[in-house]
């Protein structure tokens, strides 16, 4: 591997026949390792998406920074389907020790869901929608441009803050253990 100090690292690829093939379409394409700011030649997710100008990346950036804040809002909106379809409410007590020498009764409320019904399948769905958009997010984040991951990290940020602020938080007051 040579190395120029204005360019930064250079991979050598011999040019036979066979070095083509076993490329799968890398030949003008260089896999960076650090972070960079640039926009020729960057592959985003797929071998024919490519980008080439300012007009492309910004495009990119946009459809990177939507993806990001999507993925933050299906988190919360997965949340909020649960909660809408858990069933099966049971009501536990149990005795603790209170003040000067009392029992004091916790109820604690256990729910669930059944697993053949059509929320749950909606879930796991969602879920696998979920998987695959975290690794995409995760992909693009590796491809160390710059403006790529300003996109990934500024769309979570802002679909957290949109979202998440609907996030319902449960306090049991009778909880002891913090």
């Amino acid at each position: 591997m040579a190395y120029n100090s204005t360019t930064g690292p250079h991979h050598h690829h011999p040019t036979t026949p066979a070095s083509h093939s076993h490329g799968m379409g890398m030949d003008n394409m260089m896999m960076h390792m650090t972070f960079y700011f640039g926009f020729k030649n960057v592959e985003l997710l797929f071998s024919g998406l490519v980008i080439n100008t300012a007009g492309e990346m910004a495009g990119a950036f946009v459809a990177v920074f939507l993806l990001a804040m999507f993925y933050e809002g299906l988190k919360i909106a997965r949340e909020s389907l649960l909660r809408k379809s858990q069933v099966s409410i049971r009501y536990n007590s149990m005795p603790v020790p209170g003040p000067n020498g009392t029992i004091l009764m916790e109820t604690h409320k256990t729910v669930g869901q059944q697993m053949l019904s059509f929320p749950h399948l909606l879930q796991t769905v969602l879920h696998i929608v979920q998987v695959v958009i975290s690794y995409f997010l995760m992909l693009i984040f590796m491809t160390y441009n710059g403006y790529l991951c300003i996109a990934v990290a500024a769309g979570a940020g802002t679909g957290y803050f949109l979202f998440s602020w609907k996030k319902a938080v449960v306090v049991d007051i009778t909880e002891h253990c913090h």
